[in-house]
């Protein structure tokens, strides 16, 4: 017994070393086209840590997101590593060996609750001595001991923290810098279902008459809850999907904590998650509004709501796939453009989570309430991205199993317990073991490799998009418009405005790729094909200030300072923390001679974290003191 806590303790060490091992990998590799522009190499608010930042990450939408959390921690890493993408990469992978350490510890605990072989439903092995068994239809009933039921809670911990930190599917969690969101709402996450476990256990306890076996633990059972509410706090600050933590604490004080046994205890026990749910009521619609600022949420006439439930039915079963087996892995999964509600691409799907749903309710009225309570959790945790709030153009994403893999990989887990159990028990025990233990070690390998080649996927914006593009088989706008970008950036101005050109060809209305191919014009000299695509995208949509501060920009590169001055302001009307537009439009003030105004600008900019207008402030005022 002595020695469980401190195995536990080293098996997560290692396994949490291994993964960071195999992650250093990922330090090689830059900042790609894809969020990391928006959240850290343009972002000029996270270059100053100081009160005004916080008020910022606290109190504005940026990127159609609100996380302060997460851009708190961008801040200190930009702090510390500036624009080294080596830094900001190293920080995602101690974050995701942390959370893997984590996940371990928690499954040692939650076996030792749960009942696992009889909910997997077999016949037990002959007990070693130190094991206690009880209990009909071949169930095994752990009371301590040691021996088996330990090494039990281990190997089934083992595999399902290795699962969690080596699978390629959360390679876009830890390689995506932009993606900091998962790991730190999953790091509180999993902290706040541990403080959770501690106190779920001893209320138990406590119940079952057992407070003197708990000595002095009960006492802080309590302060146990309010960590708990804490850390979901904090989730909830890093990044929104973590809502569906109450309704997951529901699930597991069903199963394995077993404290909702009759509707007067769910009425109980669901009192004590009323502030988790009013917070997670209050993420949501903060959520809504952050992404509808963002005009990233879709409308319910473009994708109706029976559309949107296949879609949810065909991701909820592709995820499993993926876990199960994870070839084909893509960064982007575009949404369907053509749902055919009575094709087997739907269907199947569809019956396939009606079929689950139903067995695992059977299974649980029959006492094996493991599957029920792994397949609710799953489920509920995929909930805020099965798209029913249907968010961007990806109808899936890898980064969104992150949290909800947990469930599947810990039935993973039992199960390799379990073999090695049956393994140990036939005649010819030395090789059954030796071949299960051959044939996990392959395995292993296999899916270390296939991480390693996932993390170069992501090496730069223009691997991240060719790979893509060699993956999806219909064009999709927005790849051509990222690798577009990645082109323009490397200098490669006829690739980037093919791709720009493509992106159009796709979709018409796609005004970004105008408005970049605009730029790519007018640093080319063709200033009126410039403006015809400046005018374009203000045409598509007249809400863009980015399109409004450019033409202002080429307008004023042609003399014509009044028309520029009228898009520059309405570019401010529009975003007013838009720093570029402010020194474009500090300069043409300068050249009208308002040195008032422009210095005004100049401020603002400067603030905004524009270094141009810093520069020029500098200069203004040196020359005002020369004057004097």
């Amino acid at each position: 017994m002595k020695r469980m806590p401190l195995l536990k303790y080293v098996l997560a060490a290692a396994i949490s070393l291994s993964t960071f091992a195999v992650y250093l990998l990922s330090l090689r590799n830059g900042f790609v086209e894809w969020d990391d522009s928006t959240y850290i190499l343009e972002n000029p608010f996270i270059r100053s840590f100081n009160p005004s930042f916080l008020k910022w990450a606290f109190f504005h939408f940026y990127a159609s997101n609100w996380h302060p959390l997460t851009w708190i921690s961008h801040a200190l890493d930009y702090a510390v590593w500036g624009l080294n993408p080596l830094g900001h990469h190293l920080t995602n992978n101690i974050l995701h060996a942390a959370n893997t350490f984590v996940v371990v510890l928690l499954v040692t605990r939650w076996v030792g609750l749960g009942n696992p072989p009889s909910s997997l439903r077999v016949t037990p092995p002959p007990p070693a001595p130190p094991l206690k068994i009880r209990g009909g239809r071949g169930s095994y009933e752990f009371t301590g001991g040691g021996g088996f039921s330990n090494r039990w809670a281990l190997i089934a911990a083992g595999v399902t923290g290795l699962l969690f930190g080596l699978h390629p599917l959360h390679v876009e969690s830890v390689a995506w810098v932009a993606e900091r969101k998962d790991l730190l709402c999953a790091f509180f996450f999993l902290l706040s279902v541990m403080a959770y476990t501690k106190y779920a256990t001893n209320t138990l306890q406590r119940e079952k008459g057992m407070a003197h076996r708990v000595k002095n633990t009960f006492a802080l059972a309590p302060n146990s809850l309010l960590c708990t509410l804490c850390l979901f706090i904090l989730a909830l600050m890093s990044k929104p999907m973590a809502v569906s933590l109450p309704v997951i604490m529901l699930i597991l004080d069903w199963y394995p904590f077993r404290r909702i046994r009759s509707v007067g205890t769910f009425w109980a026990v669901l009192a004590e998650k009323v502030p988790f749910l009013v917070l997670s009521l209050i993420a949501s619609v903060i959520t809504v509004l952050a992404q509808r600022a963002g005009g990233a949420i879709a409308s319910v006439e473009a994708i109706p709501l029976p559309d949107r439930m296949l879609v949810a039915a065909r991701s909820l079963v592709s995820y499993l796939w993926k876990m199960a087996v994870p070839l084909n892995l893509n960064p982007f999964y575009p949404y369907p453009r053509n749902i055919a509600p009575l094709s087997m691409e739907y269907v199947l799907p569809l019956v396939l989570v009606v079929g689950i749903t139903v067995a695992c309710i059977v299974a649980a009225r029959e006492g094996r309430r493991l599957w029920l309570s792994a397949w609710g959790c799953y489920v509920i945790s995929l909930v805020p991205v099965l798209g029913f709030v249907q968010v961007g153009d990806q109808s899936m994403a890898d980064r969104y199993t992150y949290i909800p893999s947990i469930g599947p990989f810990l039935l993973a887990g039992l199960a390799a317990a379990w073999a090695l159990g049956r393994a140990s028990t036939v005649r010819q025990r030395r090789p059954a073991v030796a071949f299960i233990g051959i044939a996990s070690a392959v395995l292993l390998i296999a899916m270390s490799y296939s991480t390693v080649r996932q993390i170069a996927v992501w090496r730069n914006s223009l691997a991240l998009w060719d790979y893509v593009i060699s993956k999806v088989p219909e064009k999709v706008p927005v790849v051509y418009y990222n690798r577009g970008i990645a082109l323009k950036k490397m200098g490669q101005l006829a690739d980037a405005t093919e791709d720009f050109d493509m992106a159009i060809a796709i979709d018409p209305s796609f005004f970004k790729a105008y408005n970049y191919r605009g730029i790519i014009y007018g640093e080319a000299g063709a200033f009126d094909l410039a403006i015809k695509c400046f005018n374009k995208a203000i045409a598509i949509n007249p809400g863009y200030a980015k399109a409004y501060a450019n033409r202002g920009y080429t307008y004023g590169v042609l003399g014509s300072m009044y028309t520029a001055l009228q898009d520059l302001n309405k570019a401010i009307e529009l975003d007013q923390d838009f720093a570029n537009a402010y020194f474009t439009r500090g300069n043409i003030y300068l050249g009208a001679g308002n040195k008032g105004l422009a210095l005004s600008d100049y401020v603002k900019a400067c603030e905004l974290g524009n270094s141009n207008a810093c520069d020029a402030l500098r200069l203004r005022l040196n020359e005002h003191s020369l004057d004097q």
